[in-house]
């Protein structure tokens, strides 16, 4: 099954929790905090791998998580990091991260960070002072970065075979190369696009077959423009046009809606090398019917072939191969962000007042805090201690009391709720 569009859901490893442990040895009364650092989460990455051709794998396995660091021992033992997490990705493959693009991954082997690993949390032997010699504060891992993406996949080949329906173009591709697609004598057989790879007296080059195009398309008739996108990478376009025409319309007709239709889907895409192929012309009358055709493009080239008897094919192979060796035009590179990297400056925290069932509920927005709540072990008085110093050295106490907090009303941190005294 042929899977262009997946969304995946991916947390990155939370970093191990550091060590509360004191040196206790014989002869060594004072041995002091020993507890070791927790390790590193591991992060997620995307990575482009040649032997996918689809997204169906992600589409059956949405969610991912990496693994989480090792958490501190005492005598200063690190806590040992996790391992990263890679995503295989096919080629073409364009990332959506809240809404924006964040890449556009073309390369073999092209690797994406998208999820960054918890850090691991210090032990107790971190926070030794010369003024506090035996901490007993220590910290929880750091929870590791979650994410949604958006994967929308785009074929990369050389040549893309565009025209409606019944044209030919199914087997035209099973003609120049030794892929297989479904061929019947009824509209929209091929339903979804479909990749073989060409040999012409040593060279090769790779064929895009999308599902035909009707007028109309651009606005979603028929299948619409859902698989345009997979030939927006080509570097030339085959128009492939049946002589006898499609939909009580002529040849010539048929080829002005499908150009019409391409410049409404991307003014690129229409102004892509094209070579226009009329086929089936084994068919009764289709001299006549040809010279009808060229009378309309008197000044442009225009191929005969017959896919079926595989008359004509050569010349075309020849004309494609001519026009592939020519020097590549550099692809217009994926504007992400448009062209233009956003800077949101905003408060470390915000303070938002509601009632809930005639409660004062406070609640305090702001990720450094929340962070600091997750990575604080509230069974632990230090580090208890630690974490409402911290707040209050952040403002978060005079905030509250400008919103007109009272004792005993409800201050509320991520999932966790707290008592104002």
């Amino acid at each position: 099954m042929f899977i262009d569009k997946a969304r995946i859901f991916v947390t990155a490893g939370r970093g191990g929790d550091g060590c509360n442990s004191f040196l206790r040895e014989k002869f060594r009364p004072f041995g002091g905090p020993d507890g070791g650092n927790g390790g590193d989460g591991g992060d997620v990455y995307l990575q482009v791998d040649n032997n996918m051709s689809t997204l169906l794998d992600l589409v059956h396995c949405p969610n991912y998580k990496a693994p989480c660091g090792s958490p501190g021992e005492s005598t200063n033992k690190y806590g040992k990091s996790a391992k990263d997490l890679f995503i295989k990705v096919p080629q073409g493959t364009i990332v959506i991260k809240n809404g924006s693009i964040i890449a556009d991954l073309k390369k073999i082997g092209e690797k994406l960070l998208v999820a960054n690993g918890g850090r691991g949390g210090r032990g107790n032997a971190s926070f030794k002072t010369g003024r506090n010699s035996a901490p007993r504060v220590y910290e929880k891992g750091e929870p590791g970065e979650v994410a949604t993406l958006d994967f929308e996949l785009k074929l990369i080949a050389d040549v893309g075979l565009v025209g409606f329906p019944n044209a030919g173009k199914s087997t035209f591709l099973s003609v120049v190369s030794c892929a297989h697609p479904k061929i019947a004598d009824y509209p929209f057989t091929t339903l979804a696009p479909n990749l073989g790879v060409a040999h012409y007296y040593g060279k090769s080059f790779v064929v895009a077959d999308i599902p035909g195009i009707i007028e109309g398309a651009h606005g979603g008739k028929g299948l619409g423009d859902e698989f345009l996108r997979h030939i927006e990478r080509t570097r030339v376009l085959v128009h492939l046009i049946d002589i006898s025409g499609f939909d009580d319309k002529t040849a010539y007709e048929n080829y002005k809606i499908i150009n019409k239709e391409l410049k409404k889907y991307s003014a690129h895409l229409a102004k892509k090398p094209m070579i226009v192929v009329v086929n089936k012309m084994d068919l009764t009358d289709s001299d006549k019917l040809f010279a009808s055709f060229k009378k309309h493009l008197k000044n442009k080239k225009v191929f005969k072939i017959s896919a079926v008897s595989k008359v004509g094919i050569n010349p075309l192979m020849a004309e494609l191969i001519k026009i592939l060796a020519k020097p590549m035009a550099e692809e217009s590179e994926l504007v992400l962000e448009n062209g233009r990297k956003k800077y949101i400056y905003e408060p470390e925290f915000k303070v938002e007042y509601e009632i809930i069932d005639d409660t004062n509920v406070f609640t305090v927005i702001g990720k450094k805090v929340e962070k600091l709540l997750a990575m604080t072990n509230m069974d632990n008085d230090d580090t208890l201690r630690r974490f409402q110093n911290i707040l209050k050295k952040m403002g978060i106490e005079r905030a509250l009391k400008e919103k007109g907090i009272k004792i005993g009303d409800t201050v509320r941190i991520a999932n966790t709720e707290f008592f104002f005294q």
